[in-house]
């Protein structure tokens, strides 16, 4: 049976034209869509985010090389530099070609690198120092053609502190040595006086530096990314003393070179350079007059007792010696000297030869602050030694504290203490003294081994047992004893705590502590502790540095006196122990213009089959109104009222001069009435010309 309906032939050809026109403008429709979307965002890299895609590909395409910046100075107290960089020109090269034997086009370049290095030579030749000369070797080797100290874009060092006239020669002739750059850079200098050389600290090369200081380690493995802010392994950085403890504000910030690059790391085009930023200035407490009278009055004395007998002995093992001078009132530490010392200029070029090593190494460290001395006594003592009798106003005010006895307390001494069970030990005073009856004053300044041992070290047994250890440590440390002054130094020592040995007895630990032979001690603490006896209480920060500046001379940071702790005590404890502290010493005192407190101390230390004495002094003046605490120590000096007291004694009377312990320098003093007597010679002279044409 045929269809019902068949379709016209005409109309299905006009549907199929209908879906193939919605078809084809579906297809325009989408197309143009798309070209829409391609535009606006090639609109939008362009207008949008090509900067930032322009930025990122310069920066594959440009490498930023530091220059380092030049060191802030180093002042004394009155404006003489201790430590300052003078500027000079550097040659530097940056490759312009892959000269490396590790490729073969860097082979075949070679010959081309090998006769720029002659080149160089003949211009160091002809208008060189005879003192700087190189060989091709040395200047082929600073090129680093293989590229084991830098990548290809780093510029080399070729030579250092140009003359004018290679300056000159450079300069006019650029084009004949392609990739040179004559940079300005620094070489550090330090005081021909040597003054406070271990304070003031060195400097080390940079790549050195990061090897063994923990400090370099940490900016080696920051990876900052500021050029400002990175180190070159060529750069001079501070390896102690103030030189490292103050290293961030001294550095300042560096230039850069911004080098041009291909993908071989080898430099295409003209750097840009971006000058540093010169370090800061620090500005010290120390003074100079009174820093090299102190170093000085050491050399002497240790000369001194090598040839004069004290007690019928002289003292030839005496090698070394340390002070530290701390004004009362501020904290400032206006000397800190640690002898014999060394020329600190052997590392101005940021190493120090094999010779120099030689004669430094035992000398080089601070030993007013740390053991490692400036050599070792004969017997082989450190610099931090027992403190003997200089511990004896600390005991008695401890006692006196702790109610062992009172001010008022009289002690029968006989010459001799007992102690441990059934008084199986025993103490005796220095030459076996016998003062008889004595107060707490009296045992400070007769200097009574014995009134310590059974009025302060075992009754401090007997209340506490072997608790009474901690007590004990515990005054130690409010006085800066074992524990850190806050001196703005590196490498602070914290000192020896003996009476912590539990091989021996509690008893037998406090019963020696409490004379002195229990704890050793650096001078700086030493310092601190007579400082706080001197406020009566008050432990003051000691401080090298009064003030850091720009390179206008604005203060960047101003130190003031800080008080890290006081001690509490009764007025009258501290009358009692300050009033005690009279020791005998007419030999180096004899007519000194104050009243001053003071303490020696004479320590035993077992070396070479025998006890040796160290020779220890504090004392702090005037004894009203104290203005300055002094410090000394000489190992194995003999008693310390004829080896320490003497350099004390110039200290004081330096200070005096500079600065005034009664708040009247001497020194301007003087020169008024020399200026004023050289005036009225002149009136008279005048006059007299008139009365006599």
């Amino acid at each position: 049976m045929k269809s019902a309906y068949v379709k016209d032939p005409q109309e299905q050809e006009i549907a199929m034209q209908r879906h193939f026109n919605i078809r084809l403008n579906m297809f325009f429709f989408s197309a143009f869509a798309i070209f829409t979307v391609i535009i606006v965002r090639l609109a939008i890299l362009q207008f949008v985010e090509g900067p930032t895609l322009s930025q990122q590909e310069s920066n594959l395409r440009v490498k930023d090389v530091p220059l380092s910046p030049t060191r802030g100075t180093i002042y004394a107290a009155a404006g003489e530099k201790l430590a300052y960089s003078t500027p000079v020109q550097s040659l530097y090269i940056t490759l312009q070609k892959d000269y490396s034997n590790a490729t073969d086009k860097g082979k075949t370049n070679r010959p081309e690198a090998l006769a720029l290095a002659k080149k160089l030579k003949e211009v160091f030749d002809k208008f060189g120092t005879p003192d700087t000369k190189m060989t091709e070797e040395e200047i082929i080797k600073a090129m680093d053609l293989d590229y084991r100290q830098n990548n290809g874009f780093t510029p080399r060092r070729i030579k250092i502190d140009l003359t004018a006239a290679e300056v000159a020669y450079f300069l006019e002739r650029k084009s004949d040595f392609p990739g040179i750059d004559i940079v300005e850079e620094s070489i550090r200098h330090y005081d021909p006086d040597t003054v406070a050389v271990q304070t003031i600290g060195y400097i080390k090369k940079y790549k050195g530096a990061s090897t063994s200081l923990d400090k370099y380690k940490q900016i080696r493995e920051s990876k900052n990314d500021d050029p400002a802010m990175q180190y070159t392994e060529t750069e001079d950085v501070g390896y102690d003393g103030l030189e490292l403890f103050y290293q961030d504000e001294l550095r300042g910030k560096n230039g850069y070179k911004s080098v041009p690059i291909d993908p071989r790391n080898m430099a295409t085009g003209i750097a840009e350079i971006t000058p540093p930023e010169k370090g800061h200035d620090l500005h010290t407490t120390i003074n100079k007059n009174i820093q090299m009278i102190a170093e000085q009055a050491i050399l002497d004395q240790i000369d001194w007792v090598h040839s004069h007998p004290v007690s019928g002995k002289v003292h030839p093992n005496a090698k070394t010696g340390y002070a530290v001078a701390m004004e009362v009132e501020t904290g400032n530490v206006v000397a800190m000297a640690s002898m014999p010392d060394y020329d600190t200029n052997v590392w101005q070029s940021g190493g120090v030869s094999a010779d120099n090593w030689t004669s430094i190494s035992s000398n080089y460290q601070n030993g007013t602050i740390t053991p490692i001395s400036s050599g070792r006594s004969g017997h082989n003592m450190e610099s931090v030694i027992l403190l003997g009798s200089t511990i004896k106003p600390l005991s008695v005010l401890i006692g006196l504290n702790e109610g062992l006895f009172t001010t008022s307390t009289y002690y029968h001494d006989s010459g001799i203490a007992y102690f441990g069970r059934n008084d199986s030990a025993s103490v005796r005073n220095s030459q076996r003294h016998a003062y008889g009856s004595i107060d707490p004053a009296s045992a400070i300044r007769h200097s009574s081994n014995t009134f310590m041992v059974d009025m302060v070290g075992e009754k401090l047994y007997n209340r506490y047992g072997s608790r009474g250890i901690e007590i004990w440590d515990n005054y130690m440390k409010q006085f800066g004893l074992g524990i850190s002054t806050g001196v703005d130094l590196p490498n602070e020592y914290l000192g020896k705590l003996e009476y912590t040995n539990e091989s021996e007895t509690a008893l037998s630990r406090l019963a020696y502590a409490s004379f002195g032979q229990q704890g050793k001690y650096t001078a700086m603490q030493l310092a601190q502790y007579t400082t706080t006896l001197a406020t009566r209480g008050k432990r003051m920060e000691p401080h090298l540095v009064s003030k850091i500046t720009d390179t206008e001379g604005n203060i960047v940071k101003e130190f003031n006196p800080v008080i890290l702790n006081e001690v509490k005590f009764n007025d009258a404890y501290w009358k009692e122990v300050i009033g005690g502290m009279e020791t005998e010493v007419p030999f180096a005192f004899s007519g000194f213009p104050y009243d001053f407190a003071r303490k020696t101390g004479t320590s035993e230390q077992w070396a070479d089959g025998a006890n040796r004495d160290n020779g220890v002094f504090i004392a702090f003046a005037p004894r009203e109104n104290p203005k300055l605490a002094v410090a000394v120590v000489i190992p194995e000096g003999g008693f310390g009222a004829y080896s320490a007291a003497p350099v004390a004694r110039k200290i004081f009377d330096a200070y005096d001069q500079e600065y005034g312990l009664d708040g009247v320098p001497k020194k301007a003093k003087n020169e008024q009435q020399q200026q004023s007597s050289n005036n009225q010679t002149g009136q008279n002279g005048n006059q007299t010309g008139q009365t006599n044409p």
